[in-house]
């Protein structure tokens, strides 16, 4: 990483305290924007975010903590966005400081609510951020799996290699392996989109249908995502990489994707409202699950477990009845 290029992480959940302990492997200062006063007060008392991670070792003599964002976009050249996607804008509505001339990396795995659009294409067309100038940073990889030091692997997507270079030296570490890809695009759209097939997953669970049926779910939705990404950007890729295949069976069959979790509540019968209230983390698949049918109506492509969820989670259709008319969709 460039000497003079300073990073910052905004958000204060369990994706961003993971970046956080990463990033403290390799730099000397990172800055982090929580807009909690009482978890800044926390950390650097105790070295640990009280409400996420909370086993995560921190050196908070190596944080510039702040709970104003400006503070935080105007003293760092790169910013690693880790807000859930659903309360993006109301934070971004926040700055009275230019982004012009950040370098702005998304760990955000969802669509903005507002404008139906991946975190990359929303800076892009709503902050007139050039393409080259934003990033990705996706999976396959569990916040809590990283509070653990367990071997994970991250993928960094950026058209300009440099970038993305430097990011992965930023992170890289004894338990990190990066990777780098130019599909900023499709890695963020794969990033969504397993959010949603981890919620059909859950569904499934919930309504008991046992592994092998998830098997078959899963190896349909991969195929599925690589129709769905293939029609919003067409270039050369192996949807087998980890960024698209390894993202979607970490988050579709681990006891510690929140989207499963909610998917399951979902087929257990409780209501959408019900479930949301009583998981004390966001579900981005949910919010996904509408952009991306949007996406699907308007660009044809075949997607029978997108709809699927739709239709269990907008239009109230019994999950019962909707995975029986599923099951004959798939092969």
């Amino acid at each position: 990483m460039d000497k003079h290029q300073k990073i910052a992480v905004l958000g204060g959940g369990s994706w961003a305290t993971a970046i956080v302990k990463i990033l403290m492997e390799n730099l000397d200062t990172i800055g982090w924007y929580l807009r909690d006063e009482q978890a800044i007060e926390h950390i650097l008392e105790n070295d640990h975010n009280p409400n996420y991670l909370r086993s995560a070792e921190l050196d908070a003599t190596l944080l510039d903590l702040s709970s104003d964002i400006n503070t935080i976009v105007k003293k760092y050249d790169i910013l690693i966005f880790a807000i859930p996607s659903a309360f993006l804008t109301i934070e971004l509505d926040k700055l009275n400081t230019s982004l012009k001339n950040k370098i702005i990396f998304s760990a955000i795995k969802g669509i903005v609510p507002e404008t139906g659009l991946i975190v990359g294409e929303h800076f892009n067309q709503q902050y007139n951020i050039p393409l080259e100038n934003i990033g990705v940073i996706t999976g396959p990889c569990h916040a809590e799996e990283v509070a653990m030091e367990r071997l994970s692997y991250l993928t960094i997507a950026c058209i300009d290699e440099v970038k993305a270079q430097n990011m992965a030296n930023a992170i890289q570490s004894w338990y990190i392996n990066v990777k780098i890809s130019d599909d900023i695009i499709g890695t963020e759209y794969a990033a969504m989109l397993k959010n949603i097939y981890a919620v059909a997953a859950g569904i499934a669970h919930g309504l008991g249908y046992g592994d092998n049926f998830q098997s078959v779910l899963m190896s349909n939705a991969i195929r599925e995502m690589k129709r769905f990404i293939k029609k919003v950007h067409k270039m050369k890729r192996n949807i087998n990489n980890s960024a698209y295949l390894g993202d979607l069976l970490v988050t579709g069959y681990s006891t510690f994707s929140r989207n499963r979790m909610f998917g399951n509540m979902i087929g257990k019968g409780y209501t959408v409202r019900s479930a949301q209230h009583e998981m004390s983390m966001i579900a981005e698949g949910y919010y996904a699950t509408k952009s991306a049918y949007k996406i699907t109506q308007e660009n044809g492509a075949k997607t029978p477990i997108i709809k699927t969820v739709y239709d269990i989670l907008y239009d109230n259709k019994n999950p019962k009845k909707e995975f029986q008319k599923l099951t004959n969709k798939l092969d």
